[in-house]
């Protein structure tokens, strides 16, 4: 039906309201998050706070990216939606890697704060402020997990919104398809027009 709805308005459907995915709320918060992290947990020349700093910058502009090439090419959107993803990851291992080089605990599913942090991520519109707490932490240890929480959580959205891109691409195909079959209606829209009259 939504198919439908953006054929009338032409061949390029909807896109670049990045702003409304959640995947993008949160990515705003680890890359805030990793600039507040990077300057207290770091000396100012280590060459690791501009790596974790561009790997949640890459995580972000690249979910803005794939929702504005979203409209012209389903397989830009899909390469730079994975792209995102794997910046995260490789941030999420950095905040792993601090964890256990100062012999801090890296939590489990089933820790005593995991469950708050599930449900501080169930809160709807999210910012930095729903995570401060957690993020500016006097605890080392709480407030590299936190942001490890959040990476999971943003890292596990990603892939279903990459498996779900990828169905809709198998449907619907992409803006070849859909420049052809905009073509065909006006086509027939036409023929139908000369034959009524």
């Amino acid at each position: 039906m939504e198919a439908e709805d953006n054929n009338k308005e032409g061949f390029i459907p909807k896109h670049g309201g990045y702003r409304n995915l959640i995947t993008y709320q949160k990515s705003e918060i680890i890359y805030d998050g990793t600039i507040y992290f990077t300057k207290r947990f770091f000396t100012r020349y280590d060459r690791t706070i501009d790596q974790m700093v561009q790997a949640a910058r890459s995580g972000k502009q690249n979910i803005v990216e794939a929702s504005m090439a979203s409209g012209t090419s389903k397989e830009m959107e899909i390469k730079l939606t994975n792209v995102a993803r794997a910046s995260l990851e490789e941030l999420r291992i950095d905040y792993e890697d601090f964890l256990r080089s100062n012999k801090y605990e890296i939590w489990n599913k089933e820790h005593k704060y995991v469950a708050r942090l599930r449900e501080l991520n169930k809160i709807p519109n999210p910012n930095y402020e729903t995570f401060k707490k957690g993020i500016e932490n006097e605890s080392p240890e709480i407030c590299a997990n936190v942001m490890i929480g959040l990476i999971r959580l943003v890292s596990y959205l990603l892939y279903n919104q990459i498996k779900s891109l990828e169905q809709s691409f198998l449907k619907e195909g992409g803006l070849r398809e859909r420049m052809t079959k905009a073509r065909l209606e006006l086509r027939n829209k036409d023929k139908k027009d000369k034959l009524g009259h």
